[in-house]
């Protein structure tokens, strides 16, 4: 694990960038200062060392969220949640496919293990609240039917969505290029232009990117082509 960024968002809210060792998958720490609890955003490897990362800023985990079902997004949730109690969300639409055997022996090829059953099933437009800080969940299908991006002012977690300079495979179960392309312009190209796009594996020349830039050189997003 490698933290790749430390960005303070605002007076009240710390994200912290993790780039996982397996699969190039990236896991978000997001603060709230004022309570000093935080949620881990898809911690599918390194557990330990998230952790410790986490532990060393003073923060306690509150809320796990997967951005989708996949497992290398998921396969850490068992361990953080027997270490830390926290909160599991997912969208409604991949609560299933999360704990299914397919997902199930996945996550054990990686070196995971399966994951709990979610406390909370999220909907488009839900606002998840971790101390003062609020993360809204956009629901954008297309790599998977229930797959979210979580946005705050200035910033949002797009996990395989969007990345930078392309975006998430839709050739899996599930997956429709169709719905993935509706959901980047009407959920993420509509947000301001200078939100910062987080996105979940490190595949782009850099670890994050704005809206705007994408809009401009995606060119899997450009409706020119």
């Amino acid at each position: 694990m490698k933290v790749l960024s430390e960005h303070c968002a605002n007076n009240d809210t710390q994200i912290i960038q993790m780039r996982l060792d397996k699969m190039a998958t990236f896991c978000y720490m997001v603060g709230d200062k004022s309570s000093k609890t935080c949620a881990l955003i898809d911690p599918a490897f390194d557990t330990k060392e998230i952790l410790n990362k986490v532990n060393s800023t003073g923060f306690t985990v509150t809320h796990l969220i997967n951005t989708h079902n996949h497992a290398d997004h998921t396969a850490g949730n068992a361990s953080i949640i027997s270490k830390t109690g926290a909160a599991l969300y997912i969208h409604k639409l991949d609560a299933q496919k999360l704990t299914s055997i397919a997902n199930r022996t996945f996550s054990r090829m990686i070196g995971g293990s399966k994951s709990p059953k979610p406390q909370t099933l999220l909907e488009d437009n839900d606002t998840i609240n971790i101390g003062n800080t609020k993360l809204k969940v956009l629901h954008t299908p297309g790599h998977t039917p229930g797959g979210i991006c979580l946005y705050m002012e200035g910033n949002v977690f797009t996990g395989d969505t969007l990345f930078v300079g392309a975006v998430g495979r839709t050739d899996l179960r599930g997956g429709s290029m169709r719905k993935l392309l509706k959901s980047v312009h009407e959920k993420i190209y509509t947000l301001p232009k200078e939100t910062r796009v987080w996105p979940g594996h490190d595949y782009g020349g850099m670890p994050y990117s704005t809206v705007e830039n994408e809009m401009k050189t995606n060119p899997f997003t450009r409706r020119d082509l």
